[in-house]
């Protein structure tokens, strides 16, 4: 958990998907690893959302089209409880991402330009709910596609997507408020992990760890978790 944290935080994510990871590896059930997972990613984005709000990196223009959408988005998608075979395997889908997306390289985009606000909105909605759905703060679509379509640099896109995880991940645990009683009784000892990691990723950045080895150590786990769930 804390270096999940630690690593998810340095690019403005709250790791969520290396929660549902290794809550999976665990045998946790559904009821307990999307709670949990939010609950967690809380604390570790409004850290990220300070840190990179503080140091700059952050654009109300470009955060507010997409966060306006996927606050109520979010809250449905936490309000719906997939059935658990579904849900193991909409996880491990997403956790196959999230692996892939940690080893391609990310770069500053050549220009940028400015999206268009009906798409940022529609954008915005659609992860919302996958975010609200899974147990995800969807900062591991929002910064890739940041990028991919020239809407932002690299530090103001992490800057961005650490305060959208943030926002979806309150609306969605509170969509999900039914089950905020299933979470794991180690929230306490998980939360005092993934906060020191989360500190110390968003202070520290990667600059001062073997960020290739850990990226691909944590790839590996979130293929092992989605292969456990999708085949269990």
């Amino acid at each position: 958990m804390f270096l999940a944290a630690a690593l998810y935080s340095s690019v403005g994510h709250a790791g969520a998907s290396g929660y549902l990871a290794i809550m999976a590896l665990f045998s946790f059930v559904p009821e307990q690893m999307k709670p949990t997972a939010l609950a967690l990613n809380i604390f570790v984005a409004l850290i990220g959302s300070y840190r990179f709000y503080r140091a700059g990196f952050f654009s109300w223009k470009l955060f507010y089209p997409f966060a306006v959408s996927s606050i109520p988005f979010a809250f449905l998608g936490g309000r719906m409880d997939l059935h658990v075979d579904t849900y193991r395997i909409v996880v491990g889908i997403v956790l196959l991402y999230a692996a892939w997306r940690l080893t391609v390289a990310i770069r500053n985009p050549a220009t940028i330009a400015e999206p268009r606000l009906w798409v940022c909105v529609a954008i915005g909605a659609g992860l919302g709910f996958v975010s609200g759905l899974v147990g995800v703060g969807g900062g591991i679509f929002l910064t890739p596609l940041l990028l991919l379509m020239n809407w932002s640099e690299t530090k103001m896109a992490s800057g961005v997507s650490a305060a959208f995880i943030l926002v979806n991940s309150i609306s969605g645990i509170i969509g999900n408020w039914k089950n905020i009683d299933h979470i794991t009784p180690t929230i306490i000892p998980f939360a005092a992990a993934v906060v020191i990691g989360g500190l110390i990723g968003t202070h520290l950045g990667t600059r001062k760890f073997d960020v290739a080895t850990l990226r691909k150590v944590l790839a590996i786990v979130l293929v092992i978790a989605s292969i456990k769930l999708i085949l269990t």
